[in-house]
């Protein structure tokens, strides 16, 4: 076998980290950023809005232009909650591949798009990503910001991520079935889930068979979980694994409210196998999903790759527009 010759990889100098003896990270990576933009030439206008100051946490909103437009009878437009990927623990709602997949997206389905800009770890450690996803919920369903009371039909709202940021996302999807009714009028019909970042101690094969896959190596997903979950805690935590009974507990929930999921993976990436089996689980308790798996592609493939990336949002647009509300 010839992956044994390989040098194995440092997981912090593939993401150029340093950690600090005081427990925090020093990012040495430059990622660009883009500012938001009212610039009416762009077809789709940006603007953030601060969720918590004392946590850092704002809201990055993405406005498709066609929602200006002056047709009395013009309809709101779905909103897509987004978190974004990196680990938990690098990027932000800034980064220019995010805003640039939420600006397509936003045009392409078209919806009101918010990007949630989170607390990274391991400065904080989950469940503060989590707990911010909660309150920028909350936030979004209280926001007298016009772009959300004139444009958004937050009645007809999904909770979306790629990565990590779909692990978020599926699990403050869980966590809110017990207080959906407190959450009105903001209604979720489902969840988009992209790339989803599973952890659990146990190895799936895909993980075993990928290990040194470049795009994300198994080293990268265990240092990742190593930073974001609780100091000592390992993979089969609850924050971590979906088959923890805490959450397997709420499907029938999820069921109940009718709320649809859809699942999107790539052959080429180690969390490929956790993603199918979410698919099975889901399918167990009687939850609508949608799954789409595309044999070629790398974990992140739609950030490198404009026609993959088109491809995965022609997905999301089917997905919205065929859920009825």
């Amino acid at each position: 076998m010839s992956h044994q010759h390989q040098q194995p990889i440092d997981p912090y100098q593939h993401l150029d980290l340093v950690l600090n003896p005081n427990g925090t990270l020093t990012r040495l990576r430059h990622i660009p950023r883009t500012l938001p933009s009212s610039d009416p030439t762009l077809p789709v206008l940006t603007k953030d809005i601060i969720i918590n100051q004392q946590n850092n946490t704002s809201l990055r909103l993405f406005l498709p232009q066609v929602a200006l437009s002056s047709n009395p009878k013009h309809q709101k437009l779905p909103l897509i909650i987004f978190f974004h990927g990196s680990g938990f623990i690098v990027t932000s709602a800034a980064s220019t591949m995010f805003h640039d997949f939420c600006s397509a997206m936003s045009a392409a389905v078209p919806a009101v798009v918010a990007s949630v800009d989170y607390r990274l770890a391991p400065e904080h450690r989950l469940p503060a990503a989590y707990d911010d996803a909660v309150e920028a919920l909350e936030f979004v369903r209280n926001n007298p910001d016009e772009w959300l009371t004139k444009h958004a039909d937050i009645g007809n709202c999904y909770i979306m991520g790629n990565s990590a940021g779909a692990t978020i996302a599926y699990f403050t999807g869980l966590r809110v079935t017990d207080t959906v009714r407190d959450l009105e009028p903001l209604k979720i019909q489902g969840l988009i889930l992209r790339q989803v970042f599973f952890g659990g101690v146990q190895r799936s094969e895909s993980e075993v068979r990928l290990e040194n896959n470049e795009s994300f190596p198994l080293c990268v997903a265990d240092l990742a979980w190593e930073l974001a979950l609780p100091v000592g805690a390992d993979r089969d935590h609850e924050y971590a694994n979906p088959r923890a009974e805490k959450w397997v507990g709420k499907l029938g929930r999820v069921r109940d409210l009718g709320w649809r999921v859809l699942v999107s993976g790539n052959g080429g990436d180690i969390l490929i196998d956790r993603e199918k089996e979410l698919v099975e689980m889901l399918k167990e308790k009687g939850v609508e999903v949608v799954s789409d798996f595309d044999e070629e592609g790398h974990h992140g493939v739609e950030y490198g790759d404009e026609s993959k990336a088109k491809q995965f949002i022609q997905v999301v647009k089917h997905f919205v527009s065929s859920t009825h509300v």
